[in-house]
């Protein structure tokens, strides 16, 4: 009888406990995402080398249109701004593992962004656009005249989107800048990229510029992705409305030269 007195005694004290550890994990799910990241004291945000977004100046910080911004935001939040170089096809999965607090990389508004992440306002129009050699821009002007082409995109991104959609014959690459690389070493006929990193990345006076963009394949818009159900997003779309207002973000954008990008 003893021996069963105990055992029953043991078995109740250990439900409790986990009753206990319940209790406490279901506390910290119930944090709010801005409650987690100031208690942490970091926005950990997750970046590709994207010019003139995000990417490293010569001591090796983050810095761009993008960069600049996260860090403006996560100051007026009272925490500092953290970059991670992350895979963009597991941008996703990064959010919803805590790696990252945010994607803030010129990310386009898909209906996958918006159906798995808590998404701000858009801040930035964009376009996708064909890269291709200087030397043969004159015969790649229009949709049908790049189908037989080979392309480079990045893997997960818009640019690969346009690709699928138009059956074009492609292969996906790590970042942007990969794409870019391609084209200039001959490996890869053209490229699909950002409008807004084409004009700083290719053309006179860059490091491509025996390379050029053609074909516009659409029209599309840039915001920043948080967890889904973040209240981080609405938080942002404050500090945007503000930024506008007192022409920071403005100033910032003249910095990087996407002023014209900007959306109203």
């Amino acid at each position: 009888m003893m021996k069963k007195l105990v055992a029953l005694v043991l078995v109740a004290v250990m439900g409790l406990s986990m009753v206990g550890c319940g209790k406490k994990d279901s506390s910290n799910d119930s944090k709010s995402d801005l409650e987690y990241v100031k208690e942490k004291g970091t926005l950990v945000v997750g970046v590709t080398d994207f010019a003139p977004m995000d990417y490293k100046d010569d001591s090796g910080n983050w810095i761009g249109f993008d960069a600049d911004m996260a860090s403006a935001f996560a100051e007026s939040i009272g925490v500092k701004a953290e970059f991670v170089e992350i895979d963009w096809d597991n941008k996703i999965m990064e959010l919803d593992g805590k790696t990252i607090d945010c994607v803030w990389n010129g990310m386009t508004l898909t209906d996958e962004v918006t159906s798995s992440m808590a998404c701000s306002d858009a801040y930035c129009n964009n376009a996708q656009v064909v890269i291709v050699p200087q030397d043969k821009a004159d015969q790649y002007q229009t949709v049908d005249s790049i189908k037989e082409l080979t392309f480079a995109v990045e893997a997960g991104s818009a640019g690969e989107d346009q690709a699928k959609e138009l059956g074009l014959n492609y292969t996906a690459v790590k970042a942007q800048s990969d794409a870019l690389m391609e084209v200039a070493a001959g490996t890869s006929d053209a490229a699909i990229i950002d409008s807004l990193m084409a004009a700083a990345m290719v053309g006179e006076g860059t490091g491509y510029a025996n390379l050029t963009y053609t074909v516009g394949l659409n029209s599309e818009e840039y915001g920043v992705g948080f967890r889904k159900d973040s209240d981080l997003a609405a938080e942002l779309n404050k500090f945007f409305k503000d930024s506008k207002a007192d022409g920071s973000m403005e100033k910032c954008a003249e910095k990087y030269k996407v002023q014209a990008a900007l959306t109203e």
